[in-house]
């Protein structure tokens, strides 16, 4: 899936190298660490890498039961011109010019092709190569975001894309339909927030560490969010404590719907919120807006039964047609 990166707030490449302002020609090539600046890129990846897989299988598995589907080859695009030192972070990777692969999320089209490697110098979208289209020298995102928007329309109108590679290998990709959410990586912070069109979740957040299918349920649960419209809600109704606790209890009892569906347990859903207690102060259970954590694990365990016999009789569990809404995505409620 085609997404942006949160990368105002990337902290992982030269910056410290470079007094604010520098000039590239300025680059004190003495004092970079170039294999530090590398390891520091694949960091990041590593961690992107691990939400690109979860995001698109859960994008991929409801795909079926969204409102806003769309296709997708599953690509992540990285450009230097977004890092604090285009030409360390070029030089760190080995890069001629800014465009390369981030990610390609496991399971996806562009995955299977095999050619879609981290890190490998991209020249061409379609008819256009991305490097040519002008960006501020630093700390530029949105070119970045031009390129999968580029990548966007491309499958939607063509039904594929042409990637050209540094060497002169190209390859076509065609897409297959998933869920319309971008899954974004923050350079810093714990938190993880879902913006309406995206779930954005700090390289910090300690779900990270979780094994695979417990970390989906933090990500089930913000993709829940935009997949039922909350923050259209919230923006048209208020975010009083009642309204918000409304959304977020939607969210959790959506979660374990959308974790079959990607193939993951159910229960992991359940199994998320015994974990990651209300220690962090983290956005997920705020006090007052989130009921207790142990309520909200029962309101989840309460949905696996019914999920467990729509998927043995029908092979997945259909969400828009048989979970329970608590809110109408159309009005408001009364308190």
């Amino acid at each position: 899936m085609h997404r942006r990166r949160v990368l105002t707030a990337l902290a992982l490449t030269a910056t410290l190298a470079l007094a604010p302002g520098a000039a590239q020609a300025d680059v004190n090539w003495n004092r970079i660490d170039l294999p530090a600046e590398r390891t520091a890129i694949e960091t990041f990846q590593f961690f992107d890498q691990r939400l690109q897989d979860v995001g698109w299988q859960l994008a991929r598995g409801n795909a079926d039961y969204c409102d806003n589907a769309i296709p997708s080859i599953g690509l992540q695009l990285q450009d230097m011109a977004s890092y604090g030192s285009p030409e360390v972070a070029r030089r760190a990777l080995g890069l001629k010019r800014d465009f390369a692969v981030q990610t390609a999320a496991r399971g996806s089209p562009a995955a299977a092709t095999g050619a879609f490697a981290a890190n490998r110098e991209v020249i061409r979208l379609g008819s256009f190569d991305p490097n040519e289209w002008p960006a501020s020298p630093r700390l530029n995102w949105q070119r970045l975001k031009l390129a999968h928007d580029h990548v966007d329309e491309l499958l939607e109108s063509e039904g594929s894309v042409t990637v050209g590679f540094a060497g002169g290998e190209t390859v076509e990709v065609a897409p297959v339909t998933v869920c319309a959410t971008r899954f974004e990586l923050a350079g810093r912070g714990d938190d993880a927030v879902a913006t309406g069109d995206r779930v954005v979740i700090g390289i910090k957040f300690p779900g990270f560490a979780y094994e695979e299918q417990v970390f989906a349920g933090v990500v089930a649960h913000e993709l829940a969010h935009n997949l039922l419209g909350h923050k259209a809600w919230l923006d048209r109704h208020g975010r009083s404590r009642s309204n918000t606790r409304r959304t977020e209890r939607e969210a959790d009892r959506l979660m374990p719907w959308l974790l079959a569906n990607a193939g993951y347990d159910p229960v992991a859903a359940e199994e998320f919120l015994e974990t990651y207690k209300p220690t962090s102060g983290s956005v997920l259970f705020i006090p007052g807006t989130h009921q207790k954590w142990r309520d909200r694990a029962e309101a989840v365990a309460g949905e696996v039964p019914q999920i467990r016999a729509l998927t043995e009789a029908h092979g997945s569990a259909d969400w828009r047609t048989h979970f329970r809404r608590e809110i109408d995505p159309q009005q408001s409620l009364d308190d």
